[in-house]
């Protein structure tokens, strides 16, 4: 009975989730799937190098809580700015702006540290796949500022 409870919960909270972050949800996904993909190389790397330590790992696992600390805070952001121009009767088709925008700005972020990570245990990493990374992060640099 209690796994079922259970269940319906967070059932239930993931799919208030997903209608509030409509448009949020699939680079959220992303993101949280690239985090790992980062961790994962990076604790293999740090292994290859003669490099593992439990305190720069933890540190790791901290800094990847805070990029969805900085996802929430980017979402209440969003949700502030939309309250208040319906609040005055001024409609935006899209509320999430700066939530996407943090989080696509984050994807790059993982992918370039997958990338290093990549080159740290030595597998080839084409030249043209880093120069795209590169460009992504410019331009996502530009539409933040």
């Amino acid at each position: 009975m209690e796994n079922r409870t259970l269940q319906a919960t967070f059932t239930a909270a993931a799919a208030m989730f997903v209608v509030y972050c409509n448009a949020l949800a699939v680079p959220l996904i992303v993101l949280v799937t690239a985090m790992l993909v980062d961790y994962i190389t990076g604790i293999a790397s740090a292994f290859i190098n003669r490099e593992l330590s439990s305190k720069v790992g933890l540190r790791g696992i901290i800094k990847k809580i805070s990029y969805i600390a900085l996802v929430v805070v980017a979402m209440g952001a969003d949700y502030l700015i939309y309250g208040g121009f319906s609040a005055i009767n001024i409609q935006f088709d899209y509320n999430m702006w700066f939530g996407v925008l943090v989080t696509i700005w984050l994807v790059i972020n993982e992918m370039i540290s997958i990338l290093e990570n990549l080159v740290r245990i030595g597998v080839p990493v084409p030249v043209f796949l880093t120069k795209l990374i590169s460009r992504l992060k410019t331009q996502a640099d530009k539409e933040i500022k």
